[in-house]
């Protein structure tokens, strides 16, 4: 029976306090760079708060279903991240209660968000994309604040171009003004210079009323008697002052939704079920409609009987026929007209499949934008389970919590599963893809990560400790670790002085005899290395004793001792001799040269270092026996 217990309110009530916090930071962050893909299009727009207020609202809500996967697999890694961090997780599984016992309440409020998303998507998301969509249509159609920049031309007033040369902030005077006026043909273009205008808005905002002086009027006549448009006259006006007025509507007027509608993201599962139906059907009649008109105008094929098949086999057989006499016996000019005719039919055949081409391709496009849609509301709320399946236990892998490594891995996450879900999106919805790979590609991706981590977190795994990584990565390249023997806060009982100067005495005694033996400054056989057994075990030995003696006197209170303790360098003890124990491996290694070559060189180096190690142990082992027989025999 499921029962609530303390640990699983201590754990949700982590993760709540956690996702609360990275829900509205992803949710600012995908409201930033959705906000750019419309910020030239509204700035300047001289827009009202209340109208900024609800653009930001729709915005927020539509964003939603998105940033909650996000939150959820920032906020799970963190969580399990502090409690490996702070030894938390280790108690808990000491206690006897394994990772997904610990999991199960997060599993439940994973599973509710999930839901939540399903009906955001469902109920609430259409309306807001219709609301968000009509909102968007208006404030790109008001018209944009009357801010004139000098220089260049401005085309914010309908059906004219306006240069200003310079202007006067303090007395609102324009000058050097130049305008382009058209009204829908060449034959209405109006070209305006004036010295030097005003410019200012009427009372109910719905015109501009432009004063200029000491200027030009350049203007075509239009005239319906006259033909062509190279006989069209004009006229030019020269003025001291006159008053333009302009359209220039500035208020904020709300779009019609129902011109709006008809997306799928408007729409909710049912909907989208339904409407397919009624697409698919629309289609299909007006495929047949195309195909039909195919077959009348372009595909015309005239129908033969078997009679009229036997009849022209027999003239066939008495006449050769010859298809362009007909052709041949037209004059220079009636055949440069039939060619240019057949020419301009088959271009006008080509421009009319072209045209039919593109139509049936967005009627194509709607079916499958619906198909991805109805796919979407669930994938979209099943990522936010698979998120969580792979944030708490990477956490519980990694054990670092804060805002430092969970946000690195939940980026590169995030950024793998936006690439192969919009990727699959599109190639879906261009007809590249079927439409279930395209959308599944990303679930397909993620979940067997997620279930790999689970299982490796589960099992207490160090596939992706970075403390592992990073030992074996100074231990191939040869990278020093150093000691860091502190002063004991507690010491019961003093070290053993006279036992630990016989085993350092003994120490450099095999360290004498070794350096006598092995010739460790030598180049030693590349065949003896690689293809003949054997092992240095000495080194290991006088590293195993040297260890115990530095640990039985990490307990002194002697600074002098302590101190000499940090100079005893770490020993690598099988790494001058060859690359691995295994025989077959090294067999494996010496016959791939440039990997032999590689580890050759590398046991190169440690034979100097273990060379340099054991004269620093002879150095430190002197000074720390004269230390004790100094303090502690009184010699």
């Amino acid at each position: 029976m499921f029962r609530i217990r303390k640990l699983d309110l201590f754990v949700a009530k982590q993760f709540g306090v956690l996702f609360a916090g990275a829900f509205f930071i992803c949710l600012f962050v995908l409201m930033m760079q959705f906000l750019w893909r419309y910020v030239d299009e509204l700035i300047g727009k001289g827009l009202s708060l209340d109208v900024l207020a609800q653009f930001f609202w729709y915005m927020g809500l539509m964003l939603i279903p998105q940033a909650l996967p996000l939150a959820i697999l920032l906020s799970s890694l963190i969580t399990y991240g502090n409690l490996g961090e702070s030894s938390e997780l280790t108690a808990i599984k000491a206690a006897g209660i394994s990772l997904m016992q610990s999991m199960r309440s997060l599993i439940v409020i994973t599973l509710m968000i999930a839901g939540v998303s399903f009906y955001f998507q469902d109920v609430i998301g259409p309306s807001t994309n219709k609301a968000f969509a009509q909102l968007l249509v208006s404030m790109k159609q008001k018209s944009p604040e009357l801010e004139i920049p000098e220089g260049i031309f401005y085309d914010g007033i309908p059906n004219a171009n306006i240069y200003v040369h310079r202007k006067n902030l303090d007395t609102g005077k324009l000058y050097g003004i130049m305008i382009y006026r058209q009204t829908g043909s060449y034959e209405d273009q109006a070209i305006i210079l004036a010295d030097s205008g005003m410019m200012q808005t009427t009372a109910e905002k719905k015109h501009l009323l432009l004063t200029l002086w000491s200027g030009e009027w350049f203007e075509n006549m239009r005239s319906q008697e006259l033909g062509g448009s190279a006989e069209v006259p004009y006229r030019r006006e020269t003025f001291g002052s006159k008053r333009i007025l302009l359209d220039f509507d500035s208020g904020f007027n709300l779009a019609d939704a129902a011109e709006i509608g008809g997306r799928a993201v408007e729409k909710s599962e049912r909907q989208i079920l339904h409407d397919i139906d009624s697409i698919r059907l629309y289609n299909d009649s007006v495929g047949r409609q195309f195909y039909d008109e195919a077959k009348t105008y372009i595909l015309n094929v005239p129908q033969l009987t078997k009679k009229d098949s036997v009849r022209l086999k027999t003239l066939s057989a008495q006449v050769k026929p010859q298809p362009d006499s007909i052709y041949e016996k037209l004059s220079d000019e009636k055949k440069l007209e039939v060619v240019k005719y057949a020419a301009r039919a088959a271009q006008n055949v080509t421009n009319d499949l072209a045209m039919k081409s593109d139509y049936a391709r967005w009627m194509n496009r709607q079916v499958r934008s619906h198909q991805i849609e109805a796919i979407n509301k669930f994938t979209l709320s099943l990522s936010c389970v698979i998120f969580f399946f792979i944030g708490a236990p990477l956490g519980a892998i990694i054990r670092k919590g804060g805002l430092g490594v969970p946000v690195i891995i939940s980026v590169v996450v995030f950024i793998v599963y936006y690439i192969f879900e919009n990727s699959g999106m599109r190639m879906a919805r261009d007809g590249n893809w079927t439409i279930w790979f395209g959308k599944l590609i990303s679930t397909a991706v993620l979940s067997p990560l997620a279930v790999f981590f689970t299982y490796k977190a589960n099992g207490d795994s160090t596939v992706l400790n970075m403390d592992a990584y990073r030992m074996m990565a100074m231990r191939m390249f040869g990278l020093r670790v150093k000691r860091n023997i502190t002063r004991k806060e507690v010491i019961i009982e003093d070290p053993d002085y006279v036992e630990d100067a016989q085993v350092l005495t003994r120490i450099s005694e095999e360290i004498r005899h070794y350096t006598e033996k092995h010739k460790l400054l030598r180049w030693p056989s590349p065949i003896k290395v690689f293809f003949r057994p054997g092992d240095d075990h000495a080194i290991a030995h006088i590293s195993e004793e040297l260890e115990m003696v530095i640990e039985n006197l990490s307990y002194t209170r002697d600074k002098v001792i302590l101190h000499q303790l940090n100079n005893y360098p770490v020993m690598a003890t099988h790494a001058h001799t060859r690359p691995f124990e295994r025989r077959w491996l090294n067999i494996v290694v010496g016959l791939f040269i440039p990997l032999g070559l590689f580890f050759y060189i590398r046991m190169l180096r440690f034979r100097v270092r273990l060379y340099r190690d054991l004269k620093a142990i002879e150095q430190t082992n002197v000074k720390i026996l004269s230390q004790i027989k100094t303090k502690y025999y009184g010699i």
